[in-house]
């Protein structure tokens, strides 16, 4: 069996480990179902099975997708010193990522996406909204779980950087989303982006959340380029907020190269906006997602 399969001898403790990993998981994660339903005041079993509500699935996945992106980052992270210092590690995380999660959500809301009642939209089935709302937190998740990647150990000087990412995080898509909303007012004259999604249309719901994505993929690199400083509080947001906001620009350039190479001969402006074309707008979330990830991974 040795010569079929050359593994890295692990600890017969993992399996303890991961046993209190999940099962931590798995509470915060029906909490997260909680939590969603009494946000936006229904029963979640009835918004999923009896409404048959999808847009309300796809943003609860979203949340808990994120979720579970940040408890990866903490059971890699966590200590592993002792049974009880693992789980109390995991659960502080966890909750830190619930928080941090409801929090962006908020600010999406109120910031981002002012201009339009989410939480009602979804309820009417809006899964344009979904989509970009489920987005939105995955990329929240992406750039704080490398953040949570970064720090050493979890001490009060690792909270301040966490919530330094996490500050970053909603600034870099505050200004992607502006920058992309600028962009589709000087193409249309007959409506604003957020018009559009309120009306439904999957088409932009689908680009736009392929930047979201990439955006945070690129960014959550910064914790290969700068060095954690556990008392620089103003050199650590500093830093992320620069060098996210270069590497986001670096994204903006690569993608746009790649789109005209690859979708050569094909009006994207007319397809997306104009005909609503899904298929093209797929293919520009998989460009975006797909270049972040190469830039990602050079460092």
């Amino acid at each position: 069996m040795q010569e079929l399969v050359n593994s890295v001898p692990f600890s017969a403790d993992i399996w303890y480990y991961l046993a209190i990993d999940i099962v931590i998981a798995i509470c915060l994660l029906f909490a997260l179902r909680l939590m969603s339903g009494k946000m936006a005041s229904v029963s979640t079993s009835d918004e999923l099975c009896a409404q048959d509500n999808f847009a309300f699935g796809i943003s609860v996945a979203g949340r808990m997708l994120s979720l579970c992106i940040v408890l990866a980052a903490a059971a890699a992270s966590s200590e592993k010193s002792d049974y009880l210092t693992a789980a109390l590690s995991m659960l502080l995380y966890g909750l830190v990522g619930l928080l941090l999660i409801k929090i962006g959500r908020v600010l999406h809301d109120k910031i981002i996406l002012n201009r339009l009642d989410k939480e009602a939209l979804i309820k009417k089935r809006n899964t344009s909204i979904a989509l970009i709302d489920a987005a939105s937190s995955v990329s929240t998740a992406i750039i704080v779980s490398s953040v949570l990647m970064w720090v050493e150990g979890f001490d009060l000087n690792a909270l301040f950087a966490v919530l330094s990412g996490f500050v970053v995080t909603q600034a870099i898509l505050l200004t992607a989303t502006r920058i992309y909303e600028r962009r589709y007012k000087e193409n249309n004259q007959s409506g604003t982006f957020q018009q559009s999604i309120t009306k439904g249309q999957m088409a932009l719901a689908l680009q736009h959340s392929g930047n979201l994505l990439g955006t945070a993929i690129v960014v959550s690199a910064a914790s290969s380029l700068l060095k954690y400083n556990p008392v620089g509080y103003v050199s650590n947001l500093t830093g992320w907020l620069i060098v996210g906001m270069a590497l986001t620009l670096l994204l903006v350039v690569l993608v746009i190269i790649a789109k005209r190479a690859v979708l050569a001969g094909l009006n994207i402006i007319q397809e997306v906006d104009q005909q609503h074309n899904v298929g093209v707008a797929s293919i520009e979330l998989a460009l975006s997602v797909g270049i972040a990830m190469i830039v990602s991974g050079l460092f």
